[in-house]
């Protein structure tokens, strides 16, 4: 892998607290992408908002008006996880699809591939601007527009399963799924738009739970344990 996209849940990196931030799981992540940074791979990463608002936090909200707080708590989470990146020894840039002041820089190909040669992680912040889609979706375009390899989906379970694992307890785990049969069995790896857009453009993933012990460098290295989902 030369160069990979990873997307980071809200809710993971809030740990057992659930809501805002745990630094001690933020600095964790931070250390294995520095790893990575330093063999000299690419790394553009997209962080959910679901630690703070997610799409329908309230039913009074217009959907328009909801989808922008939540392109706005992922600014938030950028901001925060950036910084912390910052600490353990790396080069970052925050990119949004619409102007944030000097909080962070536009959104292009050309600036993020800039970036990208002097060693800068990009963080792809505020969703693809636009209400109706999901981080999902703003993952799966980074993705593709970046010509990542794979994206890395760390979520707060270890991988893809035929129902949720946490109201059934002989939920099957798969090692390795087609995002045919995702979208067939409606298994909600990402959301449907996200998964048509993986399917189209030929976007392989890999699934994993960010709360094991080096997961992300244990992907990248081929010592993977949770779900692939391929093309």
């Amino acid at each position: 892998m030369k160069r990979i996209l990873l997307k980071l849940s809200g809710e993971a990196l809030a740990g057992d607290k659930k809501t805002g931030f745990d630094e001690p799981t933020v600095t964790k992540v931070a250390s294995q992408v520095k790893q990575l940074v330093d063999k000299g791979i690419d790394v553009g990463i997209v962080i959910g908002g679901g630690n703070f608002w997610r799409g329908r936090s309230s039913e009074t909200i217009d959907r328009t008006k909801a989808d922008q707080i939540g392109m706005l708590a992922t600014v938030m989470n950028c901001i925060y996880v950036s910084e912390i990146f910052r600490s353990v020894g790396m080069m970052t840039q925050i990119l949004t699809p619409f102007a944030c002041g000097s909080f962070t820089k536009l959104f292009s190909k050309d600036r993020v591939n800039k970036y990208f040669e002097k060693g800068v992680v990009s963080f792809f912040a505020g969703g693809t601007g636009h209400p109706y889609f999901s981080t999902d979706t703003a993952t799966v375009l980074r993705a593709i527009e970046i010509e990542a390899d794979v994206i890395l989906l760390a979520k707060s379970i270890d991988g893809v399963y035929d129902s949720d694992p946490k109201d059934n307890p002989n939920a099957k785990k798969y090692d390795e799924i087609t995002i045919q049969e995702v979208i067939d069995k409606k298994l909600g790896v990402v959301d449907m738009a996200a998964s048509i857009l993986c399917m189209e453009n030929k976007m392989p993933m890999m699934v994993f739970g960010l709360n094991q012990e080096n997961s992300i460098v244990n992907t990248v290295n081929g010592n993977f344990t949770g779900t692939k989902v391929t093309v």
